[in-house]
């Protein structure tokens, strides 16, 4: 594809991630809904959508972050790679869509902003040089990692859907910052490691609500 195929082709990807219009191309993890499946209490299944939501915003982020490194990558071995890791991503998407529905909950009511956020870094990532934006990829993901295995402890322990689809996310990203280390990733600097964790915190903690 030429430049402006590529911008609509990321613009279609903007309208599809904050419509809800995706789906999933692997199995649901947890496979289909069965009887006793939400035994919680209201508490319970209160924090199991706000979590779920902070997931699903995570992902709304990630295909932002992805569709951004590809339109800047200065190589087609690294577009091509942003992108099939963006459709991987489109299948987290769409569990903690489904997920948030099953709960009776709903997504945050920001994703346009965290949307906008995300690309934003992403496009600058991008700039910096290949390398450098396999570097974030690799920290992008090794953070959500850790994200996720709190989730898992935090998760009510009747909520075995939920806790099924972040096992699953938990695999996919660390696949993703491997693969983008053996790729020629550099570390970044601890400072930028550092804002990073902060961003998401606050991210986390706002989405958790809103």
């Amino acid at each position: 594809m030429n430049r402006l195929d590529r911008l609509i082709a990321s613009a279609d990807n903007a309208l599809r991630t904050l419509a809800g219009a995706v789906h999933a191309s692997r199995p649901h993890p947890a496979g289909a809904p069965a009887a006793g499946d939400d035994a919680m209490t209201p508490v319970e299944r209160r924090l199991a959508g706000g979590l779920m939501r902070v997931n699903h915003v995570g992902e709304v982020c990630a295909q932002a972050l992805y569709q951004a490194q590809a339109l800047t990558a200065r190589s087609e071995g690294l577009r091509e790679r942003m992108l099939v890791a963006a459709r991987e991503e489109t299948d987290h998407l769409a569990w903690t869509q489904r997920r948030l529905d099953e709960l009776g909950d709903r997504a945050s009511l920001l994703n346009p902003l965290w949307y906008a956020g995300a690309f934003g870094i992403g496009l600058l990532a991008g700039r910096l040089g290949d390398r450098v934006s396999l570097g974030f990829v690799v920290e992008t993901e090794r953070q959500v990692e850790a994200h996720l295995a709190s989730h898992l402890e935090r998760l009510p322990a009747a909520d075995s859907r939920s806790r099924a689809i972040v096992e699953q996310m938990k695999v996919d990203e660390r696949r993703h910052a491997d693969a983008a280390e053996d790729a020629g990733a550099v570390a970044l600097p601890a400072p930028v490691r550092g804002a990073m964790r902060a961003a998401a915190r606050l991210m986390t903690a706002t989405a958790q609500r809103i």
